[in-house]
């Protein structure tokens, strides 16, 4: 049957620039394997699928998958996939606030400022193994006087983080000394020089759309800024810079308020519209 479909671009001003989104709206029917199958056809980093929320407090539920398996959680889909919900008649019960629900339960969207943010989700913090630690520095190259810190970050996801003394250091690593499945998601973070456009640059160095890591990630964003908050680093509001160096120009918005909550934001813009048969 017809389904209509949405392609949009997630994470930056400019469209194409950031992280592209593929979004089934119609998805009540599908099967898993219909929707793994469309996910690999796509051969973007993610692809979702709208339906009919089944908690009662949701305004929709929506899938997530990547083109080898489905994800709890991820942030870009969040965003473009609340968008694409709005722009297709979606009406949520309140118009500032939308709850999203996912495999990690129900995730909120803040529709009341100029960017769409949704909130952090709940993040295990624990040191990173020291093998695993010596493993991927040493795969990477890095000098132990580079590493500032390190950590494993889960909010769905794993991450294993390694924070370096500068953005520069972290735009060197060679993202292709790493391989899938040999390594899980490696997060690169290091703090920009003042006066530049981004307070950090960030990496997710993993294999995505065929690329040797990730354009732009909310859910590690998210992992990293309830991280400093942990640690007492986490202002009230951030700028992250991330794709560099795949030739993208991703900008993250992280807020944090004073209940203790934390927004991730950014722009989304639609870029193609239509039906899709499935």
């Amino acid at each position: 049957m017809e389904r209509r479909f949405i392609q949009c671009d997630v994470f930056s001003a400019t469209p194409t620039k950031g992280n592209a989104l593929a979004v089934v709206v119609d998805a009540d029917g599908l099967s898993d394997e219909a929707m793994q199958g469309f996910a690999r056809w796509t051969n973007l980093a993610e692809t979702t699928f709208l339906m009919t929320r089944e908690n009662p407090g949701a305004d929709y539920k929506v899938r997530i998958f990547t083109p080898s398996r489905e994800m709890p959680f991820a942030g870009h889909p969040t965003l473009g996939s609340c968008v694409a919900w709005l722009k297709t008649g979606g009406v949520p019960a309140d118009p500032n606030l939308i709850r999203q629900e996912c495999g990690v339960g129900i995730v909120e969207i803040d529709l009341s400022t100029d960017r769409p943010a949704f909130s952090a989700p709940p993040t295990r913090i624990a040191p990173m193994k020291e093998a695993e630690r010596q493993r991927i520095q040493k795969r990477l190259g890095l000098d132990p006087d580079q590493i500032v810190n390190t950590v494993e970050l889960e909010n769905g996801p794993v991450w294993q983080l390694f924070e370096l003394r500068s953005a520069w250091e972290v735009l060197q690593v060679d993202s292709g000394k790493v391989k899938w499945p040999e390594f899980r998601a490696i997060g690169l973070i290091g703090k920009s020089d003042d006066g530049a456009a981004s307070d950090y640059e960030v990496r997710m160095i993993a294999p995505s759309s065929g690329m040797s890591e990730d354009p732009i990630t909310g859910s590690l964003n998210a992992a990293i800024a309830k991280w400093l908050q942990k640690e007492g680093r986490l202002p009230q509001e951030l700028i992250v810079s991330q794709g560099t160096n795949i030739d993208r120009d991703g900008k993250i918005t992280i807020r944090s308020r004073q209940d203790g909550s934390i927004w991730i934001g950014g722009d989304v813009h639609i870029v193609v519209e239509g039906t899709v048969r499935l």
